[in-house]
């Protein structure tokens, strides 16, 4: 494994440019920017997760104080619309508010767990699973593998924190139906999304970082919430499936995935080989999967995967926001840009790989 010293150094790095990161010109398509992190959205939230998880080891006071500013600012500004997406800041929130006792933080999260769960004005689909409504569009029948990570992961932490165990409940609910629908069997991989007014998975492609949001997400989930022993040991082996399919897809030069898993022709996407690399490393450190079955791409993945930081930090190859695709080209098409997501899964990759286990 490469030496501690080194991976804190890139760690710094990465976590710093993060609290940076402006739209250097791109023309975006969303109503509200996907780069800036000053913005209220699911990369920023997923961001600021990363940052909060590196603040929890590095305990650095800088971090600290960006993250209740930040939080502090965008509530002074306002939250344009509550969706899937603009739930994902409220996890990060939700660990603050752990920490501060700080009663508007504890108003927004009942506030968003009623919009979720009582209220029911999160659009609500086939089978009742989460529709994927995102800022301005309600993705009729749609339903996302990203959910999980975006809104789940917040509402299993809120039920912890306002002892609602039918948040957990929602939360196991959705999850297997989001197995049911976006996990392909044959390739042990996850499509990206399904709609139930065509019955189908669109392309059937099977998206990088979209299965990266399970790989990663579900270690998060079963971290920190109770779940019955039954409905962990049936996500765990989804989970053993998925790994075991991203080792038989994992690129053979340097151990890292492509934007479109099974297509070796697509360009290496680095915030889902961060998710896998993160999640993977995480199921062998706790004895789900067999060390010796992976040390040999765990030990590659990592070598590699260092070389995509740039010397200010910045973590390259990371693909735009992503809309689900009718074929693998749509996937081929998205642009690479610094993006928060791919700052904040690195951060999670590199504090793993800080970890005892792996020195």
């Amino acid at each position: 494994m490469i030496s501690r010293s080194e991976i804190d150094a890139k760690l710094n790095l990465v976590a710093g440019r993060m609290m940076t990161l402006k739209n250097n010109g791109m023309e975006e398509k969303f109503p509200i920017s996907l780069i800036d992190i000053d913005c209220w959205e699911w990369p920023q939230g997923v961001g600021i997760f990363g940052l909060y998880k590196y603040y929890t080891v590095s305990r650095n006071q800088e971090i600290l104080s960006f993250l209740l500013r930040w939080f502090d600012e965008r509530l002074e500004e306002g939250i344009l619309e509550k969706n899937v997406n603009t739930t994902a800041p409220l996890l990060t929130l939700a660990y603050l508010y752990e920490m501060t006792g700080k009663k508007s933080y504890f108003n927004l999260i009942e506030e968003w767990v009623d919009w979720i769960m009582k209220e029911k004005k999160l659009i609500r689909t086939g089978d009742g699973c989460f529709q994927h409504m995102i800022t301005g569009d309600p993705n009729d029948g749609e339903i996302l593998i990203d959910t999980i990570f975006m809104t789940l992961l917040f509402l299993a932490k809120a039920g912890k924190i306002l002892d609602r165990k039918d948040c957990i409940d929602e939360v196991n609910y959705q999850i297997l139906n989001h197995i049911k629908y976006l996990f392909d069997k044959k390739e042990g991989l996850f499509f990206h999304g399904y709609n139930f007014n065509y019955n189908n998975n669109y392309g059937e492609v099977h998206w990088g970082r979209g299965n990266g949001w399970y790989t990663v997400g579900i270690m998060e989930l079963l971290s920190g919430a109770t779940v019955d022993d039954a409905i962990r040991r049936y996500f765990l082996s989804v989970y053993k499936t998925q790994a075991e399919a991203l080792k038989r897809y994992a690129d053979k030069e340097n151990g890292l995935w492509h934007t479109v898993i099974d297509d070796e022709t697509s360009y290496i996407e680095v915030s889902g080989s961060a998710a896998f690399l993160c999640g993977i490393m995480q199921g062998v450190r706790s004895g789900i999967l067999k060390r010796e079955e992976y040390e040999d791409l765990i030990q590659k993945a990592m070598l590699h995967i260092m070389d995509y930081i740039s010397e200010d930090g910045t973590v390259m190859n990371v693909s735009y926001g992503t809309p689900i695709g009718h074929s693998k080209e749509c996937y081929k098409k998205i642009p690479c840009c610094p993006m928060t997501y791919g700052q904040a899964l690195m951060i999670l990759n590199l504090q793993e790989a800080m970890m005892d286990y792996w020195h």
